[in-house]
């Protein structure tokens, strides 16, 4: 037992413990590290196609490749250095940052900081801060002295060539990022993965709105199939430019079913009309679709649009002849195919408004 106990402190103690075998060829990610997370079903607030963006960093080095050294997919920093020759190491409170701004405010429930590759050359530890600044701050207005900036992480060792996660507890809702690297190092990727919770005044001001789009709150519930991608790609901004931008299942081979995915929208809100886009599906599309919703969470389902018949590539419009008051919607595709997106275009009701209202005003406490 008792060398149980001192071969444990002496790996706590080595700073070396969480590298990754040296690259030896073959396939990059044979030894990739990863963990069953939870909440990475969530969407991911701090993705590129959201609006997400690094506005600031202390050290971006290296830019491109060349005498510099080598470009890494990611984010690396200089190697820290002490003050002088005798005290050849950074001192123990030296560390590099980056702020990153989500593209969509929201609730945290859990971070991804992703060292995929970064084998000998990522950081000991990390931590990860959070703020609520609204509109467009730059990097000296969030780095102002009243921002009040909320550790959601504290330094933690992680893993190199690992997926590292950290579960977020608390019910705030952020608007930035900051993520350290103790005392320095390399970061391929960071996910902040947590619930949408948009102003409400935005949807007020302009009246219609995408009831169903990621930076208006919806979200995906449940799903048939998420072979190739998640459902939550159907309800991202813009237009897929490629195939595998959307939804699309693995071919059905059983009879009499179909694939199908739920969401769920920030709020009950009354539609008006639906499109349902194919875009760059040429071969694999969704043959048919059909659309209900319901009214609550224990509301019966009702149809929206029946079973319609769908083009490849091409963008489907449907006015509906009377509005659907609905907080939750059912796409099934017959048998199998892909979907790029959906929009539901409509207004928040009365009660979706002020639902909506409370949750914003509760999670910015």
């Amino acid at each position: 037992m008792t060398s149980d106990v001192n071969a444990n402190t002496a790996k706590d103690n080595d700073p070396h413990a969480n590298d990754a075998a040296p690259y030896g060829g073959g396939d990059p990610y044979a030894d990739y590290r990863a963990d069953d997370l939870p909440f990475t079903g969530l969407v991911d607030l701090a993705d590129r196609r959201l609006g997400a963006g690094v506005v600031a960093a202390n050290d971006d080095f290296p830019e491109r490749f060349g005498h510099k050294g080598k470009i890494m997919d990611g984010w690396e920093t200089r190697r820290r250095r002490g003050t002088d020759a005798a005290h050849p190491f950074p001192a123990s409170e030296d560390h590099d940052w980056a702020l990153v701004r989500l593209g969509a405010p929201g609730i945290i429930r859990g971070i991804v900081v992703d060292t995929a590759h970064f084998r000998g050359n990522y950081p000991q530890r990390v931590s990860v801060q959070a703020t609520s600044v609204d509109g467009s701050p730059s990097p000296s207005d969030l780095l102002a002295d009243d921002v009040k900036w909320e550790e959601i992480v504290p330094p933690t060792p992680v893993r190199g060539h690992a997926a590292n996660g950290f579960g977020i507890t608390g019910g705030r809702r952020y608007t930035h990022v900051r993520l350290c690297q103790h005392p320095d190092g390399g970061v391929a990727r960071l996910r902040v993965h947590g619930e949408v919770v948009p102003d409400p005044a935005w949807p007020a001001a302009l009246g219609t709105i995408d009831l169903i789009a990621v930076l208006n709150g919806g979200t995906y519930e449940d799903a048939s199939d998420r072979f190739y991608s998640s459902p939550t790609q159907i309800i991202l901004p813009g237009t897929s430019r490629k195939m595998d931008e959307g939804w699309e299942n693995r071919r059905r081979r059983v009879r009499d079913t179909n694939d199908w995915v739920r969401f769920r929208m920030v709020a009950q809100g009354a539609v008006r009309a639906v499109e349902i886009d194919t875009a760059c599906l040429k071969g694999n599309a969704a043959g048919w679709i059909a659309l209900q919703g319901r009214n609550g969470e224990t509301g019966e389902w009702f149809e929206i649009i029946p079973r319609t018949k769908l083009q490849p590539d091409t963008l489907h419009r449907f006015p509906l002849h009377a509005q659907a008051v609905v907080t939750h919607v059912r796409l099934d595709a017959f048998p199998d195919g892909g979907v790029a997106r959906m929009r539901l275009h409509g207004t928040l009701t009365d009660r979706g408004t002020a639902e909506l209202a409370a949750r914003y005003e509760e999670s910015s406490v």
